[in-house]
């Protein structure tokens, strides 16, 4: 027999992972902090007056549960630094974030019609990466206010804080934002892949089965970027990327990792693709990267490479023959 309490919160546990997911831009933080949050409720579930105010009340606690959480471990965006040895291109090294991860697109559709849709310029990486930017109260406020539709008193009453102070915070989240933030954000309002992103997306998987040796210069733009956190390695023009990638590609390299295949997958709203190796010697093609993919204009503008260990969260499976 389960409790009515545990049931009614359990029924916001997918908007408060994206909440939280929002304020810390990982996804295992997210789960770790979404989780807390339901103890905390359970433990405080005394403290609800009015179960119709339920939801809102969640917000509050999983709001401040990631406040401490970020005051625990303070966290700002840095640039990447050059590596001895590598080409990076002739771009500006981009942002680096350790601790970011993808989301599964499967994990952000409602189930209740009351709940938040989650649209795509709000949960596009490159959002997550200059929401972290601001403070963790400024971050807060940005997202009750702009993202969730929430009003400046209902803001103010879950952060405990005045309607003054939110509105303060408001107005220097929004100028600090725009600095991080491409002026042209029209290609965010899809909610899922565009017919252009999906020609992408298989050229790319065909690129990636003649392990890049055929179209890989012309599925990129120019100026392309190429990160991979946690890891130091990144690259700011195609040249340079190309000139990375291609020898662990090459059966005669040092370096060859051995033959890939790729399929699709669905991560914060954009084109990405999952990839599979199968090293020298094995018969099976196991995880090895998910690549999150910006297009502009028909080619590749950015790939944000991550390593598999999300794959089961993605619904990905371990191994293709």
């Amino acid at each position: 027999m389960t409790d009515p309490f545990v049931d009614a919160a359990e029924k916001h546990r997918r908007e408060l992972r994206v909440h939280c997911y929002r304020m810390v831009a990982s996804f295992d933080e997210a789960e770790d902090l979404v989780q807390e949050t339901l103890v905390k409720a359970w433990e405080r579930r005394d403290q609800l007056t009015d179960p119709e105010a339920l939801r809102a009340w969640l917000y509050r606690i999983a709001t401040n549960t990631c406040l401490d959480f970020l005051r625990r471990n303070e966290r700002r965006p840095r640039t990447y630094a050059p590596l001895l040895g590598f080409d990076h291109g002739t771009g500006e090294p981009p942002e680096l974030l350790e601790w970011l991860q993808p989301f599964p697109d499967a994990l952000l559709e409602p189930e209740r019609p009351e709940e938040e849709a989650v649209a795509r310029e709000t949960i596009e990486l490159v959002f997550l990466t200059a929401i972290q930017h601001l403070t963790p109260q400024q971050r807060a406020v940005f997202v009750f206010r702009e993202v969730l539709g929430w009003s400046a008193a209902d803001t103010a009453a879950a952060l405990d804080v005045s309607v003054a102070t939110v509105n303060s915070l408001l107005q220097r989240a929004k100028p600090a934002l725009r600095r991080h933030l491409p002026e042209d954000r029209s290609s965010w309002r899809t909610e899922g892949p565009t017919e252009e992103e999906r020609k992408v997306i298989d050229a790319y998987i065909a690129a990636g089965a003649s392990s890049w040796r055929e179209g890989i210069a012309d599925l990129l733009t120019s100026d392309a970027v190429l990160t991979m956190p946690p890891n130091p390695f990144w690259f700011s023009t195609r040249d340079a990327l190309v000139s990375f990638v291609l020898p662990n590609l090459d059966p005669s390299s040092p370096t060859y990792l051995g033959e890939w295949k790729f399929i699709p997958a669905r991560a914060n709203r954009m084109p990405a693709v999952a990839g599979y190796v199968r090293r020298p010697g094995t018969t099976v093609f196991r995880p090895q990267v998910l690549d999150v993919l910006r297009v502009v204009d028909g080619r590749v503008a950015q790939i944000t490479t991550f390593e598999p260990h999300l794959f089961p969260a993605f619904g990905l499976p371990q191994a293709l023959t």
